[in-house]
This record gives C-alpha cells, sequence and structure tokens, in this order.
C-alpha cells in the first residue's frame, strides 16, 4: 500500500502529546472503503489465518479490546491499520517501504505458495493485513510493540516491506523490516518530528546500543552477522546508514517517495534550510534528506493534518495552480492523492488522565478535501456514521460522503475550495471545543461508569455534528459542481 507517516515526540508537540499519524492510500487504480469500529476480545480468535498468505499463527491469550480502520468490504483481510488498545498504546500499520536486490538476495520475502502439481501450499509470511491484529491487543508500552513484532517478523517471516509506528504516552518507536525476517527500530527522540514516504527512512543507527541496552534502539538478534556476512554497510567512515545500507535510491523514489518528504520538512522547518533555487540545501529529488527533525515550531494535529494533505501548494508542482510553467504541475505523486483511503491521528496527552487521554482523529477519502475529526479512543463502540461503511454508496456514512466532496470539489477546484476550507475550519475547532468540554464533564465525574457512557455520548454528539457539517458541505460542493455542466445555458425559463 502507498502511505506518508508523521511522527511527532512529545517535546516537539504543541501540548506534550505523542502524536503518530498515516495515510492509508490504495494503490494505483482502486480504492478501498474503510470504517472506523471497536475490536472486542471475543472477536478474536485463538488462531490466526492470513487471507493473503495463509500463515496461521497461535495468539495469546486475553486479548485486550481495540479501536480499527479495518476494510469495509470483507474478502482480502481485516487490514485493521490503524488503532488504540485499552493500555493506550498506539499503533499504525503500515508503511510500505523499499529495499534493494542485495538485501532481498541475502534475506528473501517469505512468499505463498500454493498447492501445485502434486506440492503442498507453502504458507507465506505476514504482512499489512495481520500486523496490527497480530500485535495491538497483546501489548502493554510501545517498546513492548517492537519486542512483539520484531518476534513474529523473525519466526513466521514478511513477504513485503514495511515501516511500522508504536506509541505510548512517554514513547514512539519506528521499526523498519529488512528483508523476509531482519528488522531495526528507533525510539523517535522526544525532540522532533519524523517523515516517511514509501520509502525505507532510517538515516542512522547505533548497532551497538540495538544489541546491548537497546535504550534508543533495536533489531534483530544476528543484525551485526547479517550485515557484515553480505558487505551491507557502504559506509566509508564507519558511521553506519541503515538507508544506505537496507534501503533504495532508485529514479522512481525521485518522483514517488522523495518529494513528499521534501515538503513535508520543508512546511515545518521553512527557514532552517534552503528548500528551493539554484543553492537549496535539499530538492524533491534529495536521498539524504533526514529522517528527523527539530521544528521550528511546536506542530499541531491541523499541522500534521496540512502536511498530509499536500498537493505541493506553494510550489511549481502543484496540479491545481493557475500559473507558472505548466510543464511542472504534477510532475511529483502527491500527499494528498485521490486515493487516500482514511488518515489517523493518535495523540496521547500526558496532562489528562489516563482513562481519557487517548483522542484518535480520524479522515476518509482524499486529504485535499477531508476533516480531521477528534474521537475518544477508550469505548466499547464507535459511533454508526463511521462505523457503518458498505460496498454501497450512501451519504449515511462519513466515508462516502468525503468521496464525493473530494471528487466533486477536484471537478470544480476553483469554486469549491473556500467550501472546503471553511467545512475544514468548522468541524475541527467544534471537535476540538467538544473535546474539551468533555475533558472537564470526565474530570468532574467521579463514577467509572458514567464516565465510560459519557466518553461515548461526547463522540456521538462529534459524530453528529460532523454528519450535519458534511451534509451542508456536501450540498454546496454539489450545487458548485452542478453549475459547471456543460449543458448550462444563461438564459432563464423561469
Amino acid at each position: 500500500m502507498a502511505c506518508t507517516t508523521i511522527l511527532v515526540g512529545k517535546n516537539a508537540s504543541y501540548d506534550g502529546s505523542t502524536m503518530i499519524a498515516r495515510n492509508d492510500d490504495s494503490g494505483s487504480g482502486h480504492f478501498t472503503p474503510k470504517k472506523f469500529v471497536t475490536i472486542h476480545p471475543e472477536k478474536q480468535s485463538a488462531i490466526y489465518k492470513s487471507v493473503l498468505s495463509h500463515v496461521a499463527i497461535e495468539l495469546p491469550q486475553n486479548p485486550m479490546r481495540f479501536t480499527a480502520v479495518p476494510n469495509a468490504v470483507e474478502g482480502v483481510g481485516i487490514w485493521a491499520a490503524s488503532g488504540v488498545n485499552e493500555a493506550n498504546v498506539g499503533m499504525t500499520a503500515t508503511e510500505t517501504i523499499t529495499s534493494n536486490s542485495r538485501v532481498l538476495g541475502a534475506d528473501p520475502l517469505v512468499e505463498y505458495h500454493p498447492a501445485k502439481d502434486g506440492q503442498p501450499e507453502i504458507a507465506g509470511g505476514i504482512g499489512e493485513e495481520d500486523i496490527v491484529y497480530i500485535v495491538l491487543p497483546y501489548v502493554h508500552s510501545a517498546r513492548e510493540g517492537v519486542e512483539r513484532l520484531g518476534g513474529l517478523l523473525e519466526k513466521y517471516g514478511t513477504y513485503e516491506m514495511n515501516g511500522i509506528a508504536f506509541q505510548d504516552v512517554n514513547e514512539i518507536w519506528w521499526l523498519e523490516t529488512i528483508g523476509g525476517h531482519h528488522w531495526i527500530a528507533r525510539k523517535v527522540p522526544d525532540d522532533v518530528y519524523v517523515v516517511m514516504p514509501n520509502q525505507l527512512g532510517l538515516d542512522r543507527f547505533d548497532l551497538d546500543d540495538a544489541l546491548t541496552e537497546k535504550k534508543n534502539y533495536m533489531c534483530s538478534a544476528d543484525m551485526q552477522e547479517f550485515i557484515e556476512k553480505n558487505h551491507l554497510d557502504l559506509s566509508l567512515n564507519g558511521d553506519f546508514n541503515p538507508r544506505d545500507a537496507f534501503g533504495s535510491h532508485d529514479d522512481a523514489d525521485h518522483v514517488y517517495n522523495t518529494p513528499r518528504a521534501w515538503f513535508m520538512l520543508r512546511y515545518f522547518n521553512p527557514r532552517t534550510k534552503a528548500w528551493d533555487g539554484p543553492n537549496a540545501d535539499f530538492t524533491p529529488r534529495s536521498d539524504d534528506l533526514p529522517w528527523c527533525m527539530v521544528p521550528e515550531k511546536k506542530i499541531t494535529p491541523e499541522d500534521v493534518k496540512y502536511a498530509l494533505s499536500s498537493h505541493y501548494q506553494g510550489t511549481p508542482y502543484d496540479p491545481y495552480e493557475g500559473h507558472g510553467d505548466p510543464t511542472m504541475k504534477g510532475i511529483f505523486r502527491p500527499i494528498g492523492i485521490n486515493r487516500n483511503d482514511f488518515m489517523a491521528l493518535i495523540q496521547m496527552r500526558p496532562d489528562v488522565p489516563e482513562e481519557f487521554c487517548t483522542v484518535e482523529w480520524i479522515a476518509f477519502a482524499s486529504n485535499a478535501f477531508n476533516v480531521l475529526v477528534p474521537f475518544y479512543a477508550n469505548v466499547s463502540v464507535t459511533p454508526d456514521y463511521l462505523a457503518n461503511t458498505t460496498k454501497e454508496i450512501s451519504t449515511d456514512n462519513f466515508y462516502w460522503s468525503s468521496r464525493m466532496i473530494a471528487a466533486m470539489a477536484d471537478a470544480s477546484y476553483g469554486k469549491s475550495v473556500f467550501h472546503i476550507e471553511r467545512y475544514q475550519l468548522a468541524v475541527q475547532s467544534k471537535g476540538h471545543a467538544l473535546i474539551n468540554q468533555y475533558d472537564e464533564k470526565l474530570r468532574l465525574e467521579a463514577n467509572t461508569e458514567n464516565r465510560a457512557v459519557l466518553r461515548e455520548q461526547a463522540n456521538q454528539e462529534i459524530a453528529d455534528m460532523l454528519k450535519k457539517e458534511t451534509a451542508n458541505t456536501l450540498d454546496k460542493i454539489l450545487f458548485e459542481l452542478s453549475s459547471q455542466m456543460k449543458n448550462a445555458f444563461s438564459r432563464s425559463d423561469a
């Protein structure tokens, strides 16, 4: 899957929260309806069977409840994608990343082979379809999430290259798979943010720490031998760079991946480096873009949403720009692309009681035209407006309404963009206000059961507000596009 990820350390965020966010995108040529739900322990199997790879995994007993954003149409697996469990551990999976032939030759991907010519079926490894479901219900910290997934990768292998974020209220960890069975992980420094397109991202790694104290780094137990045996370290000075060793620097990256990282870094650090012109420190095609930076100001959810909605605004590459060199427009893959399926931003607030500290912000369809909405994560049920997505198109759910708004606003961009801006401001303002109001109610309520009711009541009130604002915006965007129909005529019959 093509995706984009942003991670924000607690000292880089506006309120001390850890924040992890990711766009989940369909591959080219299709769209995947999504829903926001809660998965309860009784719905979790003792034996997990992957639909795509047919691998069977025995799961621990006593799983926790967790939120998820799975596929709304059954048939190709769960694809839970993002969620928060009862222990306030957040996870997003996965960011599909790149590798190179040296790595894949040394540790081939574990691919599924169906029964054929009298030979038995050979199961494949784990992948994006499986990872949240087999990890999140069983971990109590971000570090524990890395350890569990690392063990699963070593035992079962994987059939694809992926990056996975783990989060608790104190820490964020980023794990990248290396070949079929190997992996590396780094704790995100508290004062930085991280940008990740579909490319192996880590640009430094302390093997000594990863293989001893594991304070800020972790990896497969045999990683040093794996690197040495296969001559993967390309450094001249002994400063190991995993991006050089394990990643790619293809021409395709310079169109599809590095431009996205360039725009996000340029947005959060506009004055730190020169990003434009003949003397730029970094360009959209730079292979050495930093994996993380200290931002010039503290980062908000609105900042993350803007960056993950990018179509290269303010640059010659914006496909919606009305002036400039037409040959430059749309040459790079946008972040806010037409086939965004959803965006999730998980915010864990340190100044709020643990029971309701986690807010999960959700958006559906193309980020350039959608809204990001906050919901309490510690709930037993999510609002129907976000949970009832099916393959049938309907304005009764947020996913399909968002898809329709995006398609029509794109086709009437000049007339519709200000409606989108007002829609985003209205929903995000009212979302903040409702979370603030219910935070206060929850602080004053002493009864545990009553607080649980209040959290779900808050989410329903937010969903009701969202449905009203979305219907209003859909009406306006439909009017603008209808007014531009080719069979329009100025003389009125009325």
